[in-house]
């Protein structure tokens, strides 16, 4: 049951680049091993955070290849593939190489505005298309168009929908979906500012993006909370509070990018349209890294 496998810190990782904005595998192996051994449950390669609006086809199947060979079978691997035209994703999936990855995340779509039946027909027919599991993936910060709880709740009892990453920010939507989801439905926050307060309410975890720079904190905070160890949990978070707010301050991943150039882990290089955060915000949050030490 994946709500079983997927339970805990899922780390949506950044793809590193070169100075000539090639893939950097260096830097990428660099980057998986210090979420694997900082304790993060599984990996999730290709989401949002990876730039994937300005990867290739063939860099997506490259790193999918190499992140599954970096992994050897030591966490999870979920893979993203998601878009705003059902037809081209339904097509992806089938390109894909898929055989490593346990799930599919896919983001619903942007830019067109579907009606909540849109939503819905769409997702159908990227299941239907998946080799694999999918999980639903509500971002309307990122795609303009909420998808209601009670869009969720209808495609969970969808064959082969598995789970929902859930990042609207509402947390009366949260709580509508938890309270009546199918059991076996994984539900995971995509807000890591809210993931403490999601977990109480029952959600199964977090697909993080802060976990790239800090594995070992923000997944042993999941743990307690999943433990039901909240007061333990809230003082792991109330360190993390400062890391969320500079990490989220102008666009993710050029914060957490930037996080992780002054770790020493990768160049902080984006493709345009991303560009790396202000100078002074790249230096308050070199600061905080090198008082975190």
């Amino acid at each position: 049951m994946l709500k079983k496998v997927l339970r805990g810190t899922g780390v949506a990782i950044v793809t590193p680049f070169k100075e000539d904005e090639s893939i950097d595998h260096d830097a990428l192996e660099r980057l998986i091993e210090h979420i694997i051994t900082g304790g993060a449950e599984y990996i999730v390669s290709l989401g949002t955070t990876g730039e994937t609006p300005v990867l290739s086809s063939g860099e997506k199947k490259d790193i999918i290849h190499f992140t599954a060979k970096t992994i050897r079978g030591r966490v999870p691997m979920v893979v993203g593939c998601g878009g705003n035209h059902t037809r081209s994703v339904v097509d992806e999936l089938r390109s894909l190489p898929l055989e490593d990855a346990v799930a599919v995340l896919s983001a619903s779509p942007y830019y067109n505005k579907p009606s909540q039946e849109g939503i819905y027909r769409h997702y159908v027919e990227v299941a239907a298309a998946s080799p694999v599991p999918v999980i639903l993936y509500n971002v309307p910060g990122r795609t303009g168009r909420n998808m209601t709880a009670a869009t969720t709740l209808r495609l969970a009892e969808e064959k082969n929908i598995a789970g929902i990453k859930e990042a609207s920010g509402d947390m009366m939507q949260v709580m509508d979906i938890l309270k009546s989801a199918p059991e076996d439905f994984l539900v995971v926050s995509g807000d890591d500012a809210l993931a403490l307060p999601q977990l109480a309410c029952g959600m199964d975890g977090v697909i993080s993006v802060a976990a790239n720079a800090y594995p070992n904190a923000f997944s042993d905070m999941v743990r307690l909370s999943l433990q039901h160890r909240f007061s333990e949990a809230k003082k792991l978070n109330d360190i993390l509070i400062e890391a969320y707010n500079l990490m989220f301050a102008e666009n993710n991943p050029a914060g957490v990018k930037a996080f992780l150039e002054s770790m020493n882990i990768i160049r902080n290089i984006l493709r345009l349209p991303g560009v790396p955060v202000a100078q002074n915000l790249r230096e308050v949050i070199h600061q905080y890294v090198n008082e975190w030490k």
